[in-house]
């Protein structure tokens, strides 16, 4: 399948990932991350429900705060 991750093309084996899948294969491990996909936030209690497929947009924000 092939997904949009970021404005970039990103192409993977499989037909779906849930949000928590997606999120593990990419190594996006920081604590504060905001999801959407096709422009829906996504809550983080589901990501285990919420899955992704062929042709989404899919955003993962890094959410940083420093001084």
């Amino acid at each position: 399948m092939k997904i949009t991750l970021n404005n970039s093309e990103v192409s993977m084996a499989g037909e779906s990932f849930s949000v928590r899948e997606l999120l593990a294969l990419m190594k996006f491990t920081f604590p504060l991350i905001v999801v959407k996909i096709n422009g829906r936030l996504i809550r983080k209690e589901d990501y285990e429900r919420v899955f992704v497929g062929d042709g989404d947009n899919v955003e993962a924000i890094h959410l940083i705060s420093g001084g």
